[in-house]
């Protein structure tokens, strides 16, 4: 809230990252009212997760901010669906097994790994569910963010960066291997709709999902 009103009496541009309560989508909704150039992100983990997630994969869904109640994850899709929130982010963190494996789940890191699960997650409780269209969660999750940030992306344009990510929205994929050298996500084993199919990063492949590999630069 004092963000905000620093924000709102000053005219900066500010971005609140990672809501994941109720109260924090109605402050940012009524600062939005008030004009300014306010932004708020929200990640697929507070839109898709509880608490409840907690007891049953641990530190696995230890995360800072933490997660929240049914009632904060609904105002959270609300918010996006009203476009208070108008960015999405991974809020990528890896952590090793060994850190995320201690018996002691206050001594583990927060955090969890996000990149190769946010757009099936998007499309699987926001886009399947009529919360979103796919469009919009596209809008929030990549010309958005990169308006924001004056970043040179997130748009398709002759001669434009050729950044893109190729997909299935309507085939299902259950989370078993991930390509990140950490494995730390409450999503393993999660079936969800949407596959990547090729990622090319600056006009090359750098992902080919059906052939079983990464890394391949044309």
């Amino acid at each position: 809230q004092r963000d905000l009103e620093i924000a709102l009496k000053t005219g900066a541009c500010i971005n609140i990252q990672h809501i994941s309560t109720k109260e924090a989508v109605e402050l940012v909704r009524s600062a939005k009212k008030k004009g300014g150039d306010i932004h708020a992100e929200a990640t697929p983990h507070h839109f898709t997760l509880t608490e409840e997630a907690v007891l049953k994969h641990g530190a696995l869904a230890k995360m800072n901010p933490p997660l929240r109640t049914e009632e904060d994850r609904m105002a959270i899709i609300e918010g996006l669906k009203d476009g208070t929130i108008d960015l999405i982010a991974t809020d990528h963190a890896p952590h090793t097994k060994e850190e995320k494996g201690v018996s002691d789940i206050t001594k583990a890191p927060s955090g969890i790994i996000g990149l190769e699960t946010a757009l099936a997650l998007g499309i699987t409780e926001l886009v399947a569910k009529k919360h979103l269209t796919l469009m919009e969660l596209l809008d929030k999750m990549t010309w958005q963010p990169a308006k924001m940030y004056h970043l040179d992306a997130g748009y398709i344009a002759e001669d434009g960066p050729a950044d893109l990510v190729i997909f299935d929205p309507d085939c299902y994929q259950t989370f078993m291997n991930f390509e990140s050298k950490s494995k730390n996500s409450p999503f393993a084993g999660k079936t969800c709709k949407s596959q990547v199919e090729y990622t090319i990063s600056d006009g090359k492949i750098a992902y080919i999902q059906c052939m079983g590999f990464a890394g391949m630069e044309d």
